[in-house]
């Protein structure tokens, strides 16, 4: 309920409004006079969130905008705070002014008293059991002709003069929308960084159980083999463990990006927020908004004197890298040959894609469509992209360090994260790597697996998780489920 309360509504507030909403609304937030939702997601509509269906009027006799549901499919779901705590809300809705839509804008509405009574037009049930996050009372809200305010209608981007007049700076619709999400950006790095918290606290558990757990001996009136001693599973959880190094790294320069964010950063830390919170979350939907990204970024550089500039993309203006034809252990392991291999999977992605769309297109498809169609080459080049910027900010980080032994540990947790990302599909599909390579990248796998079990404990004790917040087993799960502790 915090992150619902402070920092989506909250959030909203201090970012779409302006300095009368502050006054009036920030203070009692922060102290929870008011308890706050977030309504943007529909049961029709999430990710597409210009496709949302809930519609605000403005009455210019009252001076009130009047927010009305219009359908099932334009209930506000899932919304976190809304079942049974929530006073008010964050309305996003299409604004209909004098018949003309003007997009997608926010608004604050009151939807319980003081007493938590249910305001009057507002219906609101609980979603129900989840299987996950049951402290959060999420719930669904309907919205019957209510009226609120103008002064209600969050407007750092437009506004809605008191004789009903829609004012904006930004006349293009597509331009004032992608201001409007421009701060909800947050919420994707917000996710992203805790997805590797999340990571962080399961390996942190599963890695020292395996350093406690034994299973089996080699030879009789030996000692059982501790989990983690045999190959397999090292082999799960190593790489694992190198990943989740590499995306600590790759959510520590997303978190500096949005701290320095300037208006002309916004488009870069929208492509990377996304990839990264794609990757980091398994989210399809997001790989595709980052390969449209990718593409209008390529069709800029085949103007005359225009390189690529930004995304990391400034490899395309280079030669294209050239792999091996036989990888050593020497090879694998240097930074250069890993970075190489990863920009010559993107490059050669990117150059593929451009040219399904394009070809799609000159059939007669529209762009949009091209991209759906063209929607496996997408999620492929999402996955290069977000893999290479991923290295890449391993290897930047890994060079600020003197040559010492964690450099030399962190080389092998880069090298593990690297060739990981070789065993994707990609590289055999495409033809980036021979079958004889792929076979060298996987047993090179096992042996840097085996060259950082020493560390596995160190590495998970550095992510400075505490105690509390790891599960029993992590540490003597025989004592924890012992009789003695069964009577507490």
């Amino acid at each position: 309920f915090y992150y619902c309360h402070n920092v989506c509504r909250g959030g909203a507030i201090q970012f779409f409004g302006t300095k009368h909403h502050h006054d009036k609304w920030l203070r009692d937030t922060e102290n929870y006079l008011i308890k706050g939702c977030f309504a943007m997601t529909e049961l029709g509509h999430g990710s597409n969130v210009r496709g949302i269906e809930t519609i605000t009027t403005y009455d210019s006799n009252t001076g009130e905008f009047v927010i009305n549901t219009p359908c099932e499919s334009a209930q506000k779901y899932w919304i976190g705070g809304a079942a049974n705590h929530a006073t008010h809300t964050i309305v996003f809705s299409q604004l209909n002014i004098n018949g003309t839509n003007q997009g997608v804008h926010a608004l604050i509405a009151q939807i319980r008293d003081a007493d938590g009574n249910v305001c009057p037009n507002i219906r609101i049930a609980d979603c129900g059991h989840k299987i996950g996050l049951n402290g959060v009372d999420n719930g669904r809200i309907w919205f019957d002709n209510v009226r609120v305010p103008r002064e209600n209608l969050l407007n750092s981007v437009a506004d809605v003069s008191p004789d009903g007049k829609y004012l904006s700076a930004i006349k293009d619709p597509d331009q004032r929308f992608a201001a409007f999400l421009a701060p909800l950006t947050a919420g994707r790095v917000n996710i992203a960084v805790n997805a590797v918290y999340q990571s962080k606290v399961g390996l942190a558990i599963a890695i020292r159980y395996a350093l406690t757990r034994r299973a089996f001996s080699l030879k009789p009136k030996e000692p059982e083999v501790l989990l983690l001693d045999y190959p397999s599973h090292q082999r799960r959880l190593l790489p694992l463990l190198a990943k989740t190094y590499a995306m600590s790294f790759g959510a520590n320069y997303l978190k500096m990006l949005y701290v320095k964010r300037t208006p002309q950063s916004n488009k870069i830390i929208h492509v990377v927020s996304s990839s990264f919170k794609a990757t980091f979350t398994w989210s399809n939907m997001q790989i595709l908004q980052v390969s449209k990204a990718l593409f209008a970024e390529y069709m800029a550089a085949q103007k005359p004197n225009k390189a690529f500039k930004g995304l990391g993309l400034e490899h395309m203006n280079k030669p294209c890298p050239v792999i091996p034809s036989q990888l050593t252990t020497t090879t694998l392991r240097c930074s250069q040959f890993q970075m190489d291999v990863l920009c010559l999977r993107e490059r050669d992605l990117l150059n593929r894609f451009v040219a399904e769309v394009s070809q799609c297109q000159a059939k007669g498809e529209s762009k949009e469509h091209a991209f759906i169609m063209s929607y496996q080459l997408a999620e492929d080049l999402g996955k290069a992209f977000s893999d290479r910027a991923i290295l890449q900010t391993f290897v930047e980080a890994e060079a600020t360090l003197a040559a010492c032994s964690l450099k030399d540990v962190l080389g092998m947790l880069r090298s593990l994260y690297a060739l990981n990302c070789l065993e994707d599909g990609a590289y055999l599909r495409y033809g980036y790597l021979s079958v004889e390579n792929a076979a060298t990248v996987r047993r090179e796998i096992t042996k840097i697996c085996s060259e950082l079990r020493p560390h596995a404990l160190a590495l998970v004790s550095s992510f400075g998780i505490p105690d509390a917040f790891l599960s029993p087993i992590a540490f003597n799960w025989i004592d924890a489920n012992s009789w003695s502790s069964a009577q507490h």
